[in-house]
């Protein structure tokens, strides 16, 4: 049932935008917004895990990563368009700390009828009461901060602070939480800073196997900026990938125009 103390319209400072399909999300127009991070990171783990039913998102800021995972995998895309998976199709959790994120979430998951099919949940993803006792998932994602403490300067948005700085835990704690949560067939879908060592040696920490890491690059030729590693309880890794963004002239890939595609975003080669 819809609260009726969410406003489906975007207030001052505040825009309504589309997601995926016919799936809109709020966020601040000077805050954490979503971005390509987001998109390839759901976009590789409902890829690695097309039948997953139970889908969990760590950090989920205003949830776009969760909200893009589950349009996935209820939808099929082909040459002529998007449409609607039968039944029964895949239910979402969102755990999320900050209060004005977690707030937006929940007013995009209203405006998108999708109540019945997303829990959100107002937790520090290391809390133990983050997660119903027992539960397991079959597609768990996360986009953690990049940044330590200490090591850049923090936004005086406290939003977008939070969004970059690992204010509240960092990938050690993301990839341990989310081994506890998999399912034993389950996989995980991290994306994080592509020159950073730590998310490989995080997921060896958690127990987890990494099975495929894909380099984002936002300009052929440049070297890459993010990194998607897809992890599970066990498996061999498959050979390392490269997705490529633009063309060193500017022009987006075909690579890319598919994925955008497959995740029914508006082709960019034909938004212009």
């Amino acid at each position: 049932m819809m609260d009726p103390s969410l406003s489906l319209r975007p207030a001052d400072g505040e825009t309504l935008d589309l997601l995926a399909g016919d799936w809109r999300i709020f966020q601040l127009r000077a805050g954490h917004r979503f971005s390509t991070d987001d998109l390839v990171c759901a976009w590789f783990g409902a890829q690695a895990s097309p039948g997953a039913r139970r889908l969990l998102d760590l950090g989920s800021g205003v949830g776009s990563v969760g909200l893009l995972a589950l349009w996935c995998g209820s939808h099929t895309v082909d040459d002529s368009g998007w449409r609607k998976r039968s039944a029964p199709l895949p239910q979402l959790t969102m755990v999320e700390a900050q209060e004005i994120s977690h707030r937006l979430a929940c007013r995009s998951v209203q405006v998108n009828d999708l109540q019945d099919r997303v829990e959100l949940r107002l937790h520090d993803l290391r809390d133990a009461k983050a997660l119903r006792p027992g539960a397991q998932y079959d597609l768990v994602t996360g986009s953690p901060p990049y940044i330590p403490m200490g090591s850049g300067v923090a936004s005086s948005h406290p939003q977008r602070a939070a969004c970059r700085m690992e204010m509240r835990g960092d990938v050690f704690d993301y990839c341990a939480t989310a081994s506890r949560a998999l399912a034993p067939s389950g996989r995980f879908s991290l994306v994080f800073a592509a020159q950073d060592l730590r998310p490989e040696l995080a997921l060896v920490a958690a127990g987890l196997t990494l099975l495929q890491r894909v380099d984002v690059v936002f300009r052929r030729g440049r070297p890459p900026t993010i990194a998607v590693f897809v992890a599970a309880h066990q498996g061999q890794r498959a050979k390392d990938q490269t997705l490529v963004v633009r063309e060193a002239d500017g022009s987006w890939t075909e690579d890319w125009c598919r994925l955008r595609r497959g995740m029914g975003a508006p082709d960019p080669k034909r938004a212009r």
